[in-house]
């Protein structure tokens, strides 16, 4: 009886570990976005600037998610997931004082701390799904669409500190804001002391690799998660410049009521699904459907508030589809341990990475046009007001595309193709 309550209790300390690791990535993925603005008044960056830091953030994670595909059995996985924490304090660390030491050098020391950073996401992103995996429960797949959960609303307190903080302080002061959330990766670095990490499986040898690399089916997978990817983290990184810059919306409310309603609408879609959810393709293919007519609305809409909703409602209906090609894709590859997540885990950064950089520097590209300022006169918008909805327009492609390809996902079952 003692004993399995000291397994229990270990259990319970892990997978808090494996939340707070999580909520860290909920804040290394949407904290720079938020103080996009900032940046831009503060040292001038362009929005392909901008959009660097968004690309360099999943680019990283996609390089790590890479190793990890390869040559995940070089890896001693227990003190990976450790260090995991302690590579994030270091990278938040740097991104928040490098302009303090080297002020003629401030966009290299943001993208430094920035790789840094974004190299922990990878490695817990890669790690934590199956770690959470290992956790004995009734139903695997509600386990990680609540672990998924997490870092939704762990964006929420991210998105409404930061702003009721830049609305107090000054803007100037943004980096004692990466500090204060310092403190997250420091409890997980404390919850993993003391827990034993369960044994996952790796391919044996790189040879074991290239068999799974050889099956369509796994592309497949791999093609529905990059898609997946850029439709929800396009949105939640340039949500709060559209709302800005494209309908005119204050930052404090555009971030309260846009970013982090977005934020609360993702982590409803699976907080719901790991409580009553049942069909998965179903879920994400209508998940599609309804991306698609928020995307739309977002780039072609003239009204704020139809502009503002469907950018909220995008969170909803992307909850699913990055968790969702995940646990898809786990039952199709049982046997492949932490590859197959740290495959999906490689298209749906490069997913997230490819289109935010697309938006930003289609935006950029839009705003300098002729033909573009000419048009935005007549419709009476700003340059930028168009450029951003010209942006999302473009990349409104990536939810149509995703209908189709989670159609055919779906014909393919659930059944295991190993």
């Amino acid at each position: 009886m003692i004993l399995e309550k000291r397994i229990k209790n270990q259990h319970n300390r892990l997978r808090w570990a494996c939340y707070t690791v999580s909520l860290s990535m909920s804040v290394v993925c949407n904290l720079p976005p938020l103080l996009f603005i900032c940046f831009r008044s503060t040292y001038g960056f362009s929005y392909s600037q901008l959009g660097l830091f968004v690309f360099i953030n999943f680019f990283t994670q996609l390089m790590l998610d890479m190793l990890f595909a390869l040559f995940s059995h070089k890896f001693n996985i227990e003190k990976t997931v450790k260090f995991t924490p302690v590579l994030t304090i270091i990278g938040m660390v740097i991104f928040a004082i490098w302009h303090l030491f080297f002020p003629d050098s401030v966009y290299a020391g943001l993208l430094i701390g920035t790789v840094i950073f974004s190299a922990a996401a990878g490695l817990c992103e890669v790690l934590i799904n199956p770690v959470i995996a290992t956790i004995p429960t009734d139903d695997p797949d509600r386990e990680t669409s609540k672990l998924h959960s997490v870092y939704a609303w762990g964006v929420v307190p991210v998105v409404v500190i930061s702003t009721a903080f830049l609305h107090i302080f000054p803007t100037d002061l943004w980096y004692c804001l990466v500090l204060l959330f310092v403190l997250l990766p420091i409890s997980s670095l404390w919850l993993f002391f003391g827990v034993t990490i369960p044994k996952i499986k790796t391919p044996e040898k790189v040879s074991g690799v290239l068999t799974l690399l050889s099956n369509p089916t796994l592309w497949l997978c791999v093609l529905a998660i990059f898609l997946g990817g850029a439709i929800e983290c396009n949105m939640a990184q340039w949500a709060s410049g559209y709302l800005e810059q494209a309908l005119g919306i204050s930052k404090v409310w555009g971030d309260i009521f846009g970013v982090a309603l977005f934020s609360v609408f993702l982590g409803l879609g699976r907080t719901l699904y790991a409580k009553i959810g049942k069909n998965i393709f179903r879920t994400i293919l209508f998940g599609a459907i309804g991306s698609t007519v928020c995307y739309l609305i977002c780039a072609l809409s003239s009204n704020a508030m139809l502009g503002l909703v469907a950018c909220v409602l995008v969170g909803f209906c992307s909850s699913m589809l990055w968790p969702g090609c995940i646990v898809i894709s786990a039952d199709k590859f049982p046997k492949s341990g932490v590859f197959i997540y740290a495959m999906m885990a490689a298209g749906g950064d490069f997913g997230a990475a490819l289109i935010s950089q697309l938006t930003g520097t289609v935006t950029d590209i839009a705003i300098a046009n002729p033909a573009v300022i000419s048009l935005a006169e007549q419709l009476f918008l700003t340059p930028e007001q168009l450029g951003m909805r010209i942006g999302i327009l473009t990349t409104s492609l990536c939810p149509i595309l995703a209908i189709i390809v989670y159609a055919c996902l779906w014909k393919t079952g659930r059944k295991p193709v190993e």
